[in-house]
């Protein structure tokens, strides 16, 4: 998860790299290039970094914090949104002169991300279901939820262990082809490939 979430904000700080130089280049080229790795990297319905961070703070989260932690996206999105429409006024960063800095913003949250990540352990049931590593696994949530009781969660993961022994994971060429997902499969694609029309982005 962790390396997922590092590689994921150097892609961006590529991107971020590519638009910034695009003026001093002289190619229209490279912004179009920069805003699809960005698409990518962070884009809300094809992005890497929605799921990503779902999946990493869910499982670094104490029970009681788990939903707090998960909608912490929607804020982020949101806010995000923003400081891109107050930064991109021409009293700010939307000046013919400054434009580059603006579009190279969008490197500065991932650049944070890739300095402090590495601090933060792995994510404590992938280390136990994936990685089989019951001591990085207590080890990951000392350091997390610190020396407390945390039989509860301890538990929930062992519970989440043993039903996927009896779980076949599917590859998506597989999924795809499996008839009994197909309906599931056409509204998840559906929603998301229309949920630019909802207004979402407007409210």
């Amino acid at each position: 998860r962790k390396k997922c979430l590092l590689c994921n904000n150097l892609l961006m700080i590529v991107a971020a790299s590519i638009m910034g130089c695009s003026k001093i280049a002289q190619s229209f080229e490279m912004i179009l290039i920069g805003r699809f790795m960005c698409g990518i990297s962070a884009g809300k319905c094809t992005g890497l970094c929605a799921p990503l961070h779902h999946q990493y703070v869910g499982e670094i989260s104490p029970r009681k914090l788990r939903g707090f932690a998960n909608s912490t996206s929607s804020f982020f999105w949101s806010l995000g949104k923003a400081i891109g429409q107050i930064s991109g006024q021409r009293e700010l960063l939307g000046s013919q002169s400054l434009w580059p800095m603006l579009m190279a913003s969008c490197g500065l949250p991932a650049l944070v991300q890739l300095v402090t990540l590495p601090f933060f352990p792995e994510s404590p049931p992938y280390l136990l279901m994936h990685k089989g590593d019951e001591e990085g696994y207590k080890k990951a949530i000392r350091q997390l939820w610190g020396e407390g009781h945390h039989q509860a969660e301890i538990d929930d993961i062992m519970k989440e262990k043993a039903t996927m022994k009896n779980t076949k994971i599917l590859s998506v060429l597989e999924l795809m082809k499996e008839q009994a997902f197909r309906w599931q499969l056409y509204m998840i694609v559906i929603l998301t490939a229309t949920v630019q029309l909802c207004g979402i982005n407007a409210v």
